[in-house]
């Protein structure tokens, strides 16, 4: 069993308003924003995870929430300044800020560069005013470009565009007239995903009309062609990036690599070699309870069981376009590949989901079509 990448994951709770479709842990903002505070935090959470991983190195950050680009450059600033006096943080790490568009006046992306971040997701969702209200999106079209010219001009060495498609009575013009204004803006990296209503969000409890499935396919075919025509290459299912320019945070996911996750409800991933183990981490969710002197930040902590492991292994590594090296599955998850996992391989590649060679395995383009099916063998 080896030590994978590690990365770290730096969870800010708060946004300005909770969109109706979203199910992470976010919370609207109801008083100033305890940045001081909530970092301070942050920093003695991510020391006490910092003693597990020792002197491993940690290859990227992702800030993600909620709404990190309410908090000042001057946060970030020390919230990285404390990262690199707590872990070794690599010389070329990859440091990523999620940004709403409406909380990004002008001249913030500058600052947030200068006090380490490298790269921006930026979470437009739609360019189109019916859709951004449906979908609770504070920003409007043109703080959307500003903020994606805003990423250009301050030099950042890659950003992303967050973009959706599949919305409330969305037709496939109107979902590819997005994308191709989004490609327009010549962003480094598109993340451009399907809208799905998940549980406990308000979209689940008053679920909107969503285009029938033959639209779904038709937006996702012409979409895929056109964002390959704009160069832009398809490496995990809704991950599109420029040669150079994939997400190495995603990527460290996706093959199965460790992560530290501090802040309320982070989750984190951690394999104890030694014990041939693996662990998951969930930090406490709510801010309150978070930031309490009283309390551990530490919610829960489980140790991933064996039986367990090869769906957790192919459910995140068959989220990519690349072929999967078979001798990573013993070297990452610890145990052997048995008659049931041998099974389930073979299964998938008489469906035509799987390649499979004595190297390596690939999902086929009908795998990355219908994905649960193909993760279904594993369940």
């Amino acid at each position: 069993m080896h030590n994978p990448p590690l990365a770290l994951y730096i969870h800010i709770p708060w946004c300005v308003q909770k969109c109706p479709y979203c199910d992470f842990n976010s919370h609207g903002l109801k008083s100033a924003l305890p940045e001081k505070e909530y970092v301070a935090h942050l920093l003695d959470d991510l020391a006490i995870d910092a003693k597990r991983v020792g002197d491993r190195q940690v290859d990227t950050i992702f800030i993600g929430g909620g709404t990190p680009s309410l908090f000042s450059a001057e946060a970030m600033a020390d919230i990285l300044t404390g990262v690199k006096e707590r872990v070794n943080l690599a010389t070329d790490a990859e440091i990523t800020m999620e940004a709403n568009p409406g909380t990004v006046e002008a001249g913030k992306f500058a600052g947030f560069y200068q006090a380490g971040v490298n790269r921006i997701s930026v979470g437009i969702q739609s360019f189109q005013p019916q859709h951004l209200k449906v979908l609770g999106r504070i920003h409007n079209e043109r703080q959307a470009e500003n903020a994606v010219k805003q990423a250009h001009s301050v030099g950042l060495p890659t950003f992303n565009l967050d973009l959706m498609h599949g919305l409330p009575e969305q037709s496939v013009a109107n979902a590819i007239a997005d994308l191709k204004q989004g490609i327009a803006l010549n962003p480094y990296h598109l993340s451009w995903y399907q809208l799905t209503i998940e549980p406990n969000t308000p979209f689940y409890s008053r679920p909107p009309e969503l285009p029938e499935d033959d639209i779904l396919w038709e937006i996702q075919e012409q979409g895929h062609a056109l964002l390959e025509a704009a160069g832009y290459h398809q490496y995990e299912i809704s991950g599109y990036a420029k040669a150079g320019h994939q997400c190495r945070h995603n990527l460290n996911y996706w093959r199965f690599g460790d992560y530290i996750g501090i802040g309320c409800g982070a989750h984190g991933k951690i394999t104890d070699t030694q014990n041939g183990t693996i662990h998951r981490t969930v930090k406490v969710k709510h801010p309150r309870g978070y930031m309490e002197i009283s309390r551990p930040y530490l919610d829960t902590e489980n140790q991933v069981e064996a039986q367990d492991l090869p769906f957790e292994f192919f459910m995140n590594r068959f989220r990519l376009v690349e072929p999967c090296p078979i001798d990573d599955f013993t070297a990452l998850t610890g145990i052997a590949i048995d008659k049931d996992v041998h099974n389930a391989l073979s299964d998938a590649e008489k469906q035509g989901l799987l390649h499979i060679t004595d190297r390596y395995w690939q999902v086929s383009a009908k795998g990355r079509r219908y994905l649960n099916s193909l993760l279904s063998c594993f369940v």
